[in-house]
């Protein structure tokens, strides 16, 4: 995907440091494949909000084909 969004379900977030720049690997699965293929995108901090958990249904923010973003959908939905 060049630019839009996808709903994923998050699997888990991994903090890494990278020369003393904390970021985040997002591991997830595309919703309409949940039992497929891991997938990780790594981004800052300020794209993720805090508290996820493993298995919450996610909306991922693609420009040029790279996460930007990750936001959390409400469960209801």
């Amino acid at each position: 995907m060049l630019t839009g969004s996808r709903e994923a379900i998050l699997r888990r977030v991994q903090p890494i440091s990278i020369h003393g720049q904390l970021s985040l690997d997002v591991f997830y699965s595309y919703a309409d494949d949940a039992d497929g293929a891991v997938h990780v995108a790594r981004v800052g901090p300020e794209a993720v909000p805090h508290r996820l958990d493993h298995g919450d249904r996610v909306r991922l923010d693609y420009v040029l084909g790279q996460v930007i973003a990750v936001t959390r959908l409400d469960q209801t939905s």
